[in-house]
């Protein structure tokens, strides 16, 4: 017997079968082959069809029974796991009314940062651990204001996972972490932001009725079998946005538990029960998947933008062949790149930064003496550098890391890298080989209550390694000083 995961990405839907005895995957599969369709009518804008996601879904299912020989009454519930602050928006038939303003569109910025200034900070902070900013709420406001006669029709705002989960069973429903995610949750009355929702002129009948992250949602309806391939009545028993998800996956759910991943973009993701909001323009505060009255538990997401898009684009512009090879000759070039010093932002503007957009920056480098293997070094050791940047800011704003667990992607496979970080932070890496499909799966039986066995599973099938601090952090130290001190002249003369 299975569970089945499901990942809404941006780019592509990822479907995963566990077995429910022992979490053990037995396969995952990706739709489409090529990245999905992003409209985007105006710069900045990044819309996708909900609908776009239910078809790819139901063909992962359509394939993984077939690759795998499973039929639907073999799969016994279903985890979802979807992309974070999406707006999805219908009627009172249930009839989509427009496309998903999904999570990297911009248009509502202006939209939130009024609202923080209006409402204040100190009651955002208080309240919503958050400025409102560029997230769904905002969203839903600039429907409001650009498109009145879409407006008019809303009957219920949806985050994209509980739009698929709708489509299975016909419920709209929603849970606290989610609405945290939409900056619509009011952590101090412990209740729907109604002050928000009365200061952007809305209805709380738009929010879903909530149902618990762990625990059986809904049930696949007729309609929901016929088109998916599930069976009549299998549960949707978890549904979290991708972050949190994935720090879930990774077996962080305690405070000072930190989750990190090292993509495209990095994200450094700890766990804390302080409500603390120091830092509310800079780190993101949302309700973690085990948030609950009795156990406030905040997952504090802090994201790098520029971070393996930087070593993708040396990979693209250097005359190298793969990773491993610029892996290779960043070995051969000692601690601190020889004073050459990579500012890695390159990739749009930095919330830890203040938002501020300050680009890729090369400097000290010696055309004399340096070559392709100081940048490499410098690129891994810049990018390890802006997660220790960032982690201190978390630091400040009340997080006591105990362990980091990060998941076996590109950047955390670089041992300067994984050995940067975890030196200068003094906390061990653990790595794991995961995805948030699997996670979600094995997220599918948490309702039950069995966290040990969830833990026993995440560590029997995905533990890789652990890095280790070193003993002597001097050169690392010394490094990271100067990195910082060209970091904060750059930042200075902004």
């Amino acid at each position: 017997m299975y569970y089945l995961g499901l990942d809404i990405g941006s780019s592509s839907i990822k479907a995963a079968l566990v077995t429910i005895a022992t979490g053990k995957c037995i396969g995952v599969v990706q739709e489409p082959k090529e990245e999905m369709s992003m409209f985007a009518l105006k710069n900045g804008w990044a819309e996708q069809s909900p609908e776009d996601w239910w078809i790819h879904i139901c063909n992962t299912i359509a394939r993984l029974k077939k690759q795998y020989n499973i039929n639907a009454t073999q799969i016994k519930g279903i985890g979802i796991s979807y992309q974070m602050h999406g707006l999805v928006l219908v009627d009172k038939k249930g009839k989509l009314l427009r496309k998903s303003i999904i999570w990297c569109d911009s248009r509502a910025v202006a939209i939130g940062q009024k609202a923080f200034t209006d409402i204040g900070a100190k009651k955002c902070g208080d309240h919503l651990l958050n400025s409102p900013a560029n997230f769904t709420a905002s969203k839903l406001k600039w429907v409001q204001e650009n498109e009145p006669a879409i407006y008019e029709q809303v009957d219920k705002l949806m985050l994209p996972g509980d739009y698929i989960a709708y489509k299975f069973s016909n419920q709209i429903n929603t849970t606290i972490s989610g609405l945290s995610e939409g900056i619509i949750w009011d952590f101090k009355k412990n209740s729907i932001a109604d002050f928000l929702l009365e200061y952007y002129g809305m209805d709380a009948s738009l929010i879903p009725d909530l149902v618990d992250t762990f625990g059986v949602q809904s049930l696949v309806d007729k309609k929901g079998a016929a088109e998916s391939g599930l069976e009549v009545g299998t549960p949707i028993c978890y549904r979290a946005g991708d972050q949190p998800n994935n720090a879930l996956s990774l077996n962080v759910l305690n405070a000072g538990e930190v989750a990190a991943t090292g993509g495209t973009s990095g994200v450094v993701y700890a766990v804390t029960n302080n409500l603390s909001s120091k830092e509310s323009t800079r780190v993101n505060n949302f309700a973690h998947v085990n948030y609950t009255s009795e156990n406030k538990s905040i997952g504090k997401l802090l994201n790098i933008n520029g971070a393996g898009i930087q070593y993708r684009w040396l990979l693209n512009n250097l005359e190298v062949a793969s990773y491993e090879e610029m892996n290779q000759l960043a070995s051969e070039i000692a601690i601190g790149s020889d004073g050459v010093c990579l500012i890695p932002f390159g990739n749009g503007a930095e919330r830890m930064l203040n938002n501020q957009e300050i680009g890729t920056r090369i400097v000290n480098m010696n055309l004399n003496n340096h070559h392709k293997g100081h940048l490499c070094r410098a690129a891994l050791e810049g990018i390890a550098f802006s997660f220790v940047y960032g982690m201190e800011i978390l630091t400040s704003d009340g997080i006591q890391p105990s362990v980091i667990r990060a998941g076996n992607d590109n950047l955390f496979r670089s041992e300067i890298f994984a050995n940067t970080v975890a030196t200068l932070i003094g906390q061990e890496i653990e790595i794991y080989n995961t995805t948030g499909a699997i996670g979600a799966a094995r997220a599918a039986n948490l309702y039950k209550g069995d966290l040990a066995s969830f833990s026993k599973a995440i560590m029997d099938n995905d533990y890789v390694m652990t890095f280790v601090p070193e003993n002597d952090r001097t050169k690392y130290l010394e490094a990271y000083q100067n990195w910082k001190k060209e970091l904060e002249l750059v930042l200075k003369h902004q």
